[in-house]
């Protein structure tokens, strides 16, 4: 998203830091940032910190909780700190990106931050990137009702093309589907559009479909045989009904 700040980052230092909790001593309320990393810019020998908070509603004082973030950052690390707001909601909306205090004879404080509003992104344009998180994202971007077949796809299509390991794989498309659930009828579509790709690639993302829908039923499976295990019903019957092996049915028991 910010391809002009990546070319100065020095991605061989790169670390975690734990999310710091801020108090509102007046309001008596907590607030946790959601992100933040330690790094270093190309060429140079000081630290910079990355601040990233994602924000998934409507809040019309945010900027100045970003500014808030900001101010008690730069207090404890006294260093350059990079702030992000990445927003994540349905709606479209021209987010601020700037807070400021003003008096009538002039500006006390003008604070910017850089923004990202996923919904403003065109999916299309991260289809050939072989980045993780642009395949997650594209569930947040900007599609209409009648790409979600079309989305999916693509989103499978990246998956296969980046090779990741099944962690990986069934954490992103987890992600995925939490917002973007395809019905019985658009699953099949997709399907058949699968089946019209090239004979490799096909194999590959049906292989996927398929690995997926078959851990969401053996998934399926254990609810309910552990919804029978609370009921009383015997391991036995419980393994005839389910399909389970008994030995997993003694381990949910």
């Amino acid at each position: 998203f910010f391809p002009d700040m990546y070319e100065h980052i020095d991605f061989r230092h790169l670390s975690f830091l734990s999310e710091e909790l801020f108090t509102d001593v007046t309001a008596g309320e907590k607030y946790r940032v959601d992100l933040l990393v330690e790094t270093k810019l190309k060429g140079e020998d000081g630290l910079i910190i990355v601040h990233i908070e994602n924000q998934s509603y409507v809040q019309p004082s945010f900027p100045e909780r970003m500014f808030i973030y900001f101010s008690r950052l730069f207090e404890k690390y006294r260093t350059n700190i990079v702030p992000i707001a990445i927003f994540s909601y349905d709606a479209i909306r021209d987010e601020p990106s700037s807070f400021t205090l003003q008096l009538p004879f002039g500006n006390i404080l003008h604070f910017r931050f850089f923004t990202v509003e996923l919904r403003k992104q065109n999916w299309r344009n991260y289809i050939r990137s072989d980045n993780p998180i642009a395949a997650a994202l594209l569930s947040k971007m900007g599609y209409t009702e009648s790409e979600r077949i079309e989305l999916k796809k693509q989103f499978l299509r990246m998956l296969v093309r980046m090779e990741l390991d099944e962690a990986k794989q069934r954490l992103l498309i987890g992600f995925f589907e939490t917002y973007v659930q395809l019905s019985d009828e658009e699953e099949q579509q997709l399907r058949n559009e699968v089946n019209k790709m090239e004979t490799k690639e096909k194999e590959q993302v049906l292989e996927l479909l398929i690995s997926y829908e078959q851990k969401g039923l053996q998934q399926e499976k254990r609810q309910i045989a552990k919804k029978m295990l609370v009921k009383g019903y015997d391991i036995q019957t419980i393994h005839e009904l389910t399909e389970l092996p008994i030995e997993e049915i003694e381990k949910l028991k």
